[in-house]
């Protein structure tokens, strides 16, 4: 849970223990699951410690351990846990819990509203928007091909650009310019809304491109992100550290294998044979 729920006048010992021993289960198979859990949560040191004198993330590893000790248990649900944990102790807990999975192998589900907790957990993540599931996928699915204008802009830092377009031949035109995808695009509703959706990391300084003005540049260490306007547009560009970025008329284009069109939030793009 985001609040850890402990037993505070407990040691960690009898906290681990008590869904056990309400099952009646014999006293050294109590105490050998609490010691292998002890262990897995590296709470071994804690454990004749009462519960009360832990710290956030201690007392979330012990709602933790009360789950896992149970050999009953193939998933566990974990809502936003790492709310109140201190953010430089985050990490550290993150990693522990990628270890636990790998290690106890059982499904968990983990609800979070940090993109970089889900990247980080998961083998695939479902991605909500006004109550429905917009995307289900890998990691990398969700940041190549977003299903939805919502997963696209939520999943990055900074998200993906959506930029408003038309369709001429099955391709965008974008501030008058034709953009290149890996294939046209059949069958849409030109009436509706349509958008061009391509990441910052997608878009490449090219002399042969359309130009933009350059509003701001802002280094990040490993690239720049240039804070760009095209006709009243504003987007984002990934410069890597080293390319010199022009002043002046600089001219980009985008990647057409990560080029995307959207209806009404919606992909348009046809999925690639495997």
């Amino acid at each position: 849970f985001q609040f850890p729920v402990v037993y505070d006048t407990m040691t960690v010992r009898d906290n681990l223990a008590f869904p056990l021993r309400n099952r009646k289960m014999e006293p050294f198979e109590i105490e050998e699951r609490v010691k292998t859990v002890a262990e897995m949560l590296n709470l071994s040191a804690l454990l004749d410690k009462r519960a009360s004198g832990l710290t956030a993330d201690g007392k979330q590893k012990i709602s933790l351990g009360r789950g896992l000790v149970r050999s009953d248990v193939n998933i566990m649900m974990f809502d936003e846990p790492l709310t109140v944990i201190d953010p430089h102790l985050k990490w550290q807990l993150r990693s522990e819990l990628k270890q636990l999975h790998r290690r106890v192998g059982f499904t968990m589900v983990y609800v979070t509203h940090d993109q970089t907790e889900a990247l980080t957990f998961a083998d695939k993540v479902a991605v909500m928007f006004e109550g429905e599931v917009v995307q289900f996928g890998t990691p990398e699915e969700l940041f190549l091909r977003p299903n939805h204008t919502f997963v696209g802009h939520f999943i990055g830092s900074p998200g993906m650009n959506l930029l408003p377009c038309e369709l001429d031949g099955g391709f965008p035109v974008f501030a008058g310019n034709r953009i290149k995808l890996a294939a046209p695009i059949t069958q849409i509703n030109s009436t509706k809304k349509i958008e061009l959706g391509v990441r910052p990391e997608f878009i490449k300084i090219d002399e042969n491109g359309f130009s933009i003005k350059v509003n701001r540049i802002d280094d990040v260490g490993r690239y720049r992100i240039v804070k760009a306007e095209c006709l009243g547009q504003n987007f984002n560009v990934y410069v890597p550290e080293g390319l010199e970025i022009p002043t002046e008329n600089l001219r980009v284009s985008f990647d057409p294998q990560h080029t995307h069109v959207y209806c009404d939030g919606w992909l348009q793009n046809k999925k690639e044979p495997a």
